[in-house]
């Protein structure tokens, strides 16, 4: 006699995500943002990076608002001062680096923009070991600054920027999630950025974004750069550490230089590659020894 066999569980979304272990969820999301800045630098002979910027937000809006549907009434006047503070950071942030993406190599850009972060975690903390992490990512900006000759300035000024615009957004992400639920704040953050970007946007942009195949390629960034990163992401942080989720999305310059030289043919000297490796360490290590897990934010 044949015995009965239980019955499989229906297949769903949940469940194959369950199977992946969360490592490779944040690896994936890593190459997914690199790939969606790749993508976006490529799209720049037809569309201005302001245009590709508000793609991007727009895309990330819709999504998030769609997934999150976060309520509108009922907040406070200081509620709405920090989501719109938080939501002008996180247009100003997207907007600096895309300027810089289109001056100087991705995994230069990526390299310097990583220093707001990591400045963040260095000055939150009390350790006399993060002013070791602090002077190893200071040797990366000196191996940059031996290259700077080949490198636009403004490009790299665009970078800092990036990098002061990142720190605003882990600042102002912190307050958001004090007083809003879930990814609330984030949706409305979304919302606002792509509002703010919408005038330039679609000014720069002018009749190239009509064209449906510049759309979809437009489109394709804000998914690989915001949704997709984001989803995974948020799913692997309900099942690691925060601290090991930081120590991996150290890896972003690196991913980005690679990213760079696979899909634009961007090939780095020694020493920027030495940079990228410096201030890689440097987060990982700062990271690992920082009392604040807060620093290891993305950009949805």
């Amino acid at each position: 006699m044949d015995t009965p066999t239980a019955p499989k569980a229906p297949f769903s979304l949940r469940t194959a995500a369950d199977a992946v272990p969360p490592v490779w969820m944040v690896l994936i999301g890593i190459v997914s943002v690199q790939t969606g800045a790749g993508v976006a630098k490529n799209l720049f002979d037809v569309l201005p990076p302001a245009a590709v910027v508000w793609l991007r937000l727009l895309t990330a809006a819709l999504v998030l608002g769609l997934l999150v549907r976060p309520a509108w009434k009922a907040y406070t006047r200081g509620d709405w001062l920090v989501v719109v503070g938080y939501g002008v950071a996180l247009a100003m942030m997207n907007f600096f680096i895309y300027q810089a993406f289109a001056r100087i190599p991705l995994g230069i850009a990526v390299t310097i923009e990583y220093l707001g972060p990591l400045a963040i975690a260095v000055l939150g903390s009390r350790r006399r070991v993060d002013l070791l992490w602090a002077g190893l990512a200071g040797l990366g900006v000196a191996a940059l600054g031996l290259e700077s000759g080949s490198l636009d300035p403004l490009g790299i000024l665009f970078a800092v920027l990036a990098a002061v615009a990142w720190a605003g957004y882990i600042l102002l992400s912190a307050a958001t999630g004090r007083r809003f639920d879930g990814a609330s704040g984030l949706a409305i953050a979304g919302v606002v950025g792509a509002l703010l970007m919408a005038p330039a946007g679609i000014a720069q942009g002018g009749a190239a974004l009509l064209d449906w195949r510049v759309l979809l390629f437009g489109l394709a960034v804000g998914v690989l750069s915001s949704v997709v990163p984001y989803t995974l992401e948020l799913n692997a942080l309900r099942r690691m550490p925060p601290r090991v989720f930081g120590v991996l999305m150290s890896l972003q310059p690196a991913a980005a230089a690679l990213v760079g030289l696979l899909l634009l043919g961007e090939m780095l000297t020694l020493w920027q590659w030495l940079a990228v490796g410096c201030v890689i360490l440097a987060s990982a290590g700062s990271t690992r020894t920082s009392a604040a897990s807060g620093t290891s934010e993305r950009t949805p």
